[in-house]
């Protein structure tokens, strides 16, 4: 795999994790965070975790993914 360069360096990134994910803990989502924040702008790396939460989504986590796509991607015509 190659280094991340040019613009491919200032993408947007959000991660969402549950803290009670019993498949994928919490701390491979924590681990994983930190490695995407060593390869591209750690500025734009977004880690959020949601109490309570299994290996599954919520509305909370689906409407800071629609914010996310709001804030990020043009609007569709």
């Amino acid at each position: 795999q190659g280094p991340i360069s040019g613009v491919n360096k200032d993408i947007a990134v959000l991660q969402c994790h549950g803290d009670c994910d019993p498949l994928v803990p919490l701390m491979f989502g924590s681990l994983t965070v930190e490695k995407l924040k060593s390869m591209i702008n750690p500025a734009n790396v977004t880690f959020k975790t949601y109490s309570g939460l299994m290996h599954s989504s919520s509305l909370e986590e689906m409407m800071d993914v629609k914010q996310f796509i709001d804030k990020h991607l043009p609007p569709v015509d």
